[in-house]
């Protein structure tokens, strides 16, 4: 069995020291502010430096996503190191960084006729495509070939979900990925909209007034998940992807460990700019993922 690399598009958001430790290598996405100067996310602007320029200035974002270019300079090295590659892309109905790593592939596999190249919709992004991702990784470990990681991956990522609430729609809007959500667009002042990630498509929940009500409620859908579904939480992994408000989050966090009666086995995902340029500041949601020994 040929090793293989684990690559992701930069949306995942995984924290640096699950990156280091995995050996998990991103292809990073854009970001502009004025539609000239563009900056590769976590290369040449910080997650701190993207939301400080959001709020400082009250401009709004536009991303481009990676190119097919972007996407063989980054596998090329590994496929001359003898790897396979699997690479898992942030949902197509989102953006075209998958159709980039797929042409990609077919270029290398002309070039590299022997190698294998596996490309993964997510079908999610941010911290749901993240512990997909570490689930990857897990099977890598676990010494699952290239072939059985991408098919367990294929079966996993119909379990992803992140339930989550934005301090407001503007940012959705502005950035045309309001979709299904526009149902909560009614009365948006002072109303926190409660929206699920689900198999690519954004679900509006409800709106509910107050930061501390929304907290609450983003903890409540999930509970209602598992007792609609009668899926044992125990099979499945959790984390907290969070913007800006930190505070928020280890308060959703000790929420999500009372309830798991454990503590959750990643840190806290900081939502980066290809997501945070269309949930804006103050983005915050629980993301979970059925364990690869589960499925």
């Amino acid at each position: 069995m040929r090793p293989y690399q684990i690559f992701s598009d930069s949306s995942c958001d995984l924290p640096e020291n699950l990156l280091q430790e995995h050996q998990i290598k991103l292809i990073p996405f854009y970001v502009s502010f004025d539609q000239e100067n563009y900056y590769k996310e976590n290369v040449d602007i910080t997650k701190e430096e993207f939301y400080r320029t959001l709020t400082s200035k009250k401009v709004y974002a536009k991303t481009s996503l990676p190119s097919v270019q972007d996407y063989i300079s980054m596998f090329t090295p590994s496929l001359k190191e003898g790897n396979d590659i699997l690479c898992l892309c942030l949902t197509q109905k989102f953006s075209g960084s998958y159709q980039s790593a797929l042409n990609a592939k077919h270029i290398l596999e002309e070039q590299y006729p022997d190698v294998n190249i596996s490309i993964i919709d997510s079908i999610q992004a941010t911290g749901g495509q993240g512990i997909l991702l570490m689930q990857i990784a897990a099977m890598k470990k676990a010494g699952l070939s290239l072939e059985e990681a991408t098919h367990k991956a294929n079966l996993l990522k119909t379990t992803a979900r992140i339930m989550f609430t934005v301090n407001t729609l503007e940012y959705l809007a502005k950035g045309r990925r309001i979709g299904k959500v526009i149902s909560l667009a009614r009365d948006m002042i002072a109303l926190k909209p409660l929206i699920q990630l689900k198999e690519a498509e954004l679900i509006p929940y409800s709106n509910i007034r107050g930061r501390k009500k929304s907290l609450d409620k983003v903890f409540e859908m999930l509970q209602e998940y598992f007792n609609e579904t009668a899926e044992n939480p125990a099979d499945y992994e959790f984390c907290i992807a969070n913007a800006t408000t930190i505070d928020d989050a280890h308060y959703l966090e000790k929420k999500l460990e009372d309830f798991l009666e454990r503590k959750l086995n990643y840190p806290i995902f900081q939502i980066g700019v290809t997501i945070g340029t269309y949930t804006g500041p103050g983005a915050i949601g629980i993301c979970f993922v059925k364990r690869y020994d589960c499925i």
